[in-house]
C-alpha cells in the first residue's frame, strides 16, 4: 500500500477557501467549459496502457535533474484490447502527460507526495498519467463503471491522489501564478499550442476501397445517412463530406464526425479507410508513373493501410507490391487476414530490411518504381496520435512533438538514414523512378537529402542517371504552384492538412530494353485510354521481326513461314488483278457511296513506274452525274498487306485547254473541251484520256459512269 504520511502537516499551510477558488479556474486547455460535457475519467485498463506507453516515451533527465525515479518494468494489464478507440484513448492520455511531464513532476514534489510517500518506482508512470487526468477533471471524483473489473494498482494510486487533493490543487495554482498563466495549457511552448490548435480543426481523410465499392455508391450511401456533398468542409458543423482535389478516391470529413463515422458499415467493412492525406499523395504519385505490368517496392510504410491503398490502385494491373522490413514472420497471418478483408491480392512481404536487400535481387527484377517513406521527425503533423495509430509504429514520434522541436544531433542522424536509404534505392538497376515522401518541415530531411543523393549518385552503374522530375499531382492553387517551382511538391501544415514533402526522381529507360507496340497499346488500354477501340492482331511486320529473331534456332519453321507468306501474297495479288479487270470492263452501274466504292477499289501503289499485271497503270476518268460537282477520292495505301478503306478527300484541278490549229474565229465558235486528268504510268494507256503530271494526285478509283462522258461543259474557275 502507498504511505501518505505528512498529509496533515501540509494541509494547514493554505487557506481552504482560497484553494477552492483557485481550483475553479480553467486548468488544462484554457477553453471555456460551457457546452462541454464533464469528463468522468477512463477505465482502469486505459490508465495501465497509457502508463506503459508513457514509460517508453518519457523524457529522461540527467542524474542531477532527476526529481522522480521511474521503473523499467511495465504494468501488468488484465487484457490487451485491439479496439482502436481504446488505443486512441491510451495514446492521447500518454501524450498529454508527456507534454506536461515537467509541470506534473513539479506539482508532485511541491505537494510533497514525493518524497513523503513510499511509492514503488514502477508506479511512477501510472501516477503521472492519472494526475494529468485528475487535474483535467478539476479534481472531481471519477465515475466507475459497474461492468469493469478493477485493477489494484489503479485503485491504490487513485486513493493516494484523492487524499492529496487540496495539496495538488494548491501546487497547481502556484505553478500557474509563477508562469503568469491562466492554465497549464498556456505554459506549453507556442509551437505545441499552435499544433494543438490545428489538430482541433484538422479534417478526416478516408480513401475509397474501389475493389469493394464504387465512388458513386459511397456518395449515395452517405447521402442516405444524412451526409451532404460539399466543396469544402471547413468551419461546417453539419454532416457533410467533400472529394479531395488531388486524389479522386479520397473523401474529406469534418473532425467532429469521427465517432459517428467509425460506427457505420462503410468503415467497418473496409469500404472506407482512414488515411493521412500525405500517404494518399504518395501512392497516387506512384500510380501515375506505372505501366500495367510494373512492380512496386515500398519502404518504411509504417501503416499497412498505405500498402493496401497501393494494392487497390493497381488491382486492375498485373503489378505486384513488395513490402520490405517486416522482420517478424509471426505477423504474416494477421497481415494476410487484414489484406484479405480489404480485398488485396497482389502484396508480397519481404522480411529483410531495405538496406540488406541486394539491388539485383531476382525477386525484384520487374520493380520499376520504389516508394520511400523514411522515418522522419514528422513535425509537419498536427495530430501525432492519429498519425501514429494510422501511419507510424514508432512511439518516439511523440517525444519530438511533445517538445515542439527536435535536437540538431537527432535531426542529423535522421537525415543520414534518409540519405542512405535514398542512395540505396537509386542502385536498383531495373527501377525507373523513386518517389520520396516525408511529413517533415525541415529542409535537412527533404530538399537537402534529395539534392545530395542526386549529386553523389553512382554514374558507373549500368542504368541511366536519375534526375529531378516535376510533380505528377495536380496543382490546385497558386500557393501550391509557388511551392512547386523547384520541382518539389510541398504542403505546409495548416488547418486543413498536415505538412507533406514529395519528390520524384526518374531516369530514362535502358536503351537495351525495347517495348513492343502491343505492350504500349495494352498499357494504354489498362489505363482506360482506348475506350471503345478494340486491339487488333499484331501487324505482319512485327510478326516478321519476331520470326527473324528466332531464325537461328528455328530455320525450318522460318522457311515454311516465308513460303506461306509468298503463296499468300501471290494469291492476294491474283485476286486484286481479277477484281481490277472486272472493274474496267464492267458496264456502268449507278454511283455508290464512298464506303462501298473505297472498299472494293483499293490497290497497292507501285514502287516503280514499270507496269505490273496486278496494278493498273491508268484508270479511266469519268464524269459524275452532276456536271457542276466533281469529287475525287484518294486512298492512301497502308504499309500492311491488307487493304483498309481510308477517308476520301476532294481535290479539283483547273481545266486543261486543248490546243487547236484553226483560226481564232473558228476556235471561238467551237465548244471548249475540258479534260480532267490524273497521273498514270506510261504504258497501258486508256484511250481518250490525256495524262497530266499532277504531283498532288497519286491514285484514284474509277467512277461508275459511261466511258463516253469525258468532255465536260465549261466551268468558271475561281
Amino acid at each position: 500500500m502507498l504511505n501518505s504520511t505528512g498529509e496533515l502537516e501540509f494541509s494547514n499551510e493554505e487557506d481552504p477557501e482560497i484553494i477552492s477558488q483557485l481550483t475553479s479556474l480553467p486548468l488544462s486547455d484554457g477553453k471555456s467549459s460551457a457546452g462541454v460535457p464533464e469528463k468522468t475519467g477512463y477505465p482502469d485498463s486505459v490508465y495501465v496502457m497509457a502508463a506503459n506507453i508513457f514509460q517508453g516515451i518519457r523524457i529522461e533527465k540527467s542524474a542531477q535533474k532527476v526529481l522522480i525515479k521511474y521503473g523499467n518494468e511495465p504494468l501488468r494489464s488484465l487484457s490487451e484490447s485491439e479496439d482502436q478507440s481504446f488505443q486512441r484513448l491510451s495514446y492521447e492520455l500518454a501524450f498529454s502527460a508527456l507534454k506536461y511531464q515537467d509541470i506534473l513532476e513539479t506539482i508532485l514534489i511541491d505537494s510533497r507526495i514525493f518524497p513523503s510517500t513510499t511509492i514503488p518506482d514502477h508506479l511512477s508512470s501510472l501516477i503521472i498519467v492519472m494526475l494529468y487526468d485528475f487535474q483535467d477533471r478539476k479534481f472531481q471524483t471519477r465515475v466507475l463503471s459497474d461492468n469493469e473489473e478493477p485493477i489494484s494498482e489503479v485503485q491504490e494510486v487513485e486513493n493516494l491522489l484523492n487524499s492529496f487533493k487540496i495539496k495538488l490543487a494548491a501546487a497547481l495554482a502556484r505553478c500557474r501564478i509563477k508562469h503568469d498563466a491562466l492554465s497549464i495549457y498556456h505554459i506549453l511552448p507556442e509551437t505545441v499550442r499552435k499544433q494543438e490548435l490545428r489538430a482541433s480543426t484538422l479534417p478526416l481523410y478516408a480513401w475509397i476501397n474501389t475493389c469493394k465499392i464504387s465512388p458513386e455508391e459511397v456518395y449515395n450511401n452517405l447521402k442516405r445517412r444524412g451526409y451532404n456533398k460539399v466543396k469544402s468542409v471547413l468551419h461546417i458543423d453539419d454532416k457533410v463530406f467533400a472529394v479531395d482535389q488531388h486524389c479522386y478516391d479520397v473523401l474529406i470529413f469534418p473532425s467532429h464526425l469521427k465517432n459517428d463515422l467509425i460506427n457505420i458499415d462503410l468503415f467497418k467493412d473496409y469500404k472506407l479507410i482512414f488515411q493521412d492525406k500525405s500517404r494518399s499523395l504518395a501512392v497516387h504519385s506512384v500510380k501515375a508513373l506505372l505501366n500495367m505490368d510494373d512492380d512496386i517496392l515500398m519502404v518504411n510504410t509504417g501503416s499497412w493501410y498505405t500498402v493496401a491503398h497501393m494494392s487497390i490502385l493497381t488491382n486492375n494491373n498485373t503489378s505486384k507490391v513488395f513490402v520490405c522490413g517486416v522482420q517478424s514472420q509471426a505477423k504474416d497471418p494477421d497481415l494476410k487476414t487484414l489484406f484479405t478483408k480489404i480485398g488485396c491480392k497482389n502484396i508480397e512481404i519481404l522480411h529483410e530490411t531495405f538496406i540488406n536487400i541486394e539491388s539485383k535481387d531476382h525477386r525484384l527484377q520487374k520493380v520499376k518504381v520504389i516508394l520511400l517513406l523514411p522515418r522522419c521527425s514528422g513535425l509537419g503533423v498536427s495530430n501525432p496520435v492519429e498519425f501514429i495509430l494510422n501511419e507510424h509504429e514508432d512511439t518516439e514520434f511523440l517525444k519530438d512533438h511533445s517538445q515542439g522541436g527536435i535536437s540538431v544531433d537527432k535531426l542529423h542522424v535522421l537525415a543520414q538514414q534518409q540519405y542512405e536509404q535514398l542512395t540505396h534505392a537509386m542502385k536498383f538497376t531495373k527501377a525507373q523512378a523513386v518517389v520520396y515522401c516525408t511529413c517533415s518541415v525541415f529542409p535537412e530531411e527533404n530538399e537537402a537529402v534529395v539534392k545530395k543523393a542526386l549529386e553523389f549518385q553512382d554514374l558507373g552503374n549500368k542504368g541511366q542517371p536519375y534526375r529531378l522530375s516535376p510533380p505528377v499531382l495536380p496543382l490546385c492553387s497558386l500557393k501550391e504552384i509557388r511551392l512547386s517551382t523547384d520541382k518539389f511538391f510541398r504542403m505546409e501544415p495548416s488547418e486543413i492538412t498536415n505538412g507533406c514533402f514529395l519528390s520524384i526522381l526518374t531516369r530514362e529507360r535502358d536503351p537495351s530494353e525495347t517495348v513492343s507496340v502491343n505492350d504500349v497499346l495494352a498499357r494504354a488500354a489498362a489505363k482506360g485510354l482506348l475506350d471503345g477501340i478494340e486491339l487488333g492482331k499484331s501487324s505482319k511486320r512485327e510478326k516478321k521481326k519476331k520470326k527473324s529473331k528466332t531464325s537461328l534456332t528455328k530455320g525450318a519453321t522460318t522457311d515454311n513461314g516465308i513460303q506461306m507468306k509468298i503463296a499468300e501474297f501471290l494469291n492476294r495479288e491474283t485476286k486484286a488483278s481479277a477484281n481490277l479487270s472486272e472493274t474496267v470492263t464492267k458496264p456502268p452501274l449507278p454511283q455508290k457511296n464512298t464506303a462501298q466504292v473505297g472498299a472494293s477499289s483499293q490497290t497497292r501503289k507501285p514502287n516503280k513506274l514499270a507496269p505490273h499485271p496486278a496494278v493498273p497503270t491508268f484508270v479511266k476518268n469519268t464524269c459524275p452525274s452532276r456536271p457542276r460537282e466533281r469529287q475525287t477520292h484518294f486512298l492512301r495505301p497502308r504499309p500492311e498487306d491488307r487493304m483498309v478503306a481510308l477517308k476520301p478527300i476532294e481535290i479539283v484541278l483547273p481545266p486543261v485547254f486543248m490546243p487547236f490549229s484553226s483560226p481564232q474565229g473558228i476556235r471561238s465558235r467551237m465548244p471548249t473541251q475540258h479534260l480532267y486528268c490524273r497521273w498514270v504510268a506510261p504504258k497501258a494507256l486508256v484511250p481518250t484520256c490525256l495524262p497530266t503530271h499532277s504531283l498532288s494526285r497519286k491514285e484514284e478509283k474509277p467512277k461508275d459512269d459511261t466511258p463516253s462522258s469525258l468532255l465536260r461543259p465549261p466551268r468558271q474557275w475561281l
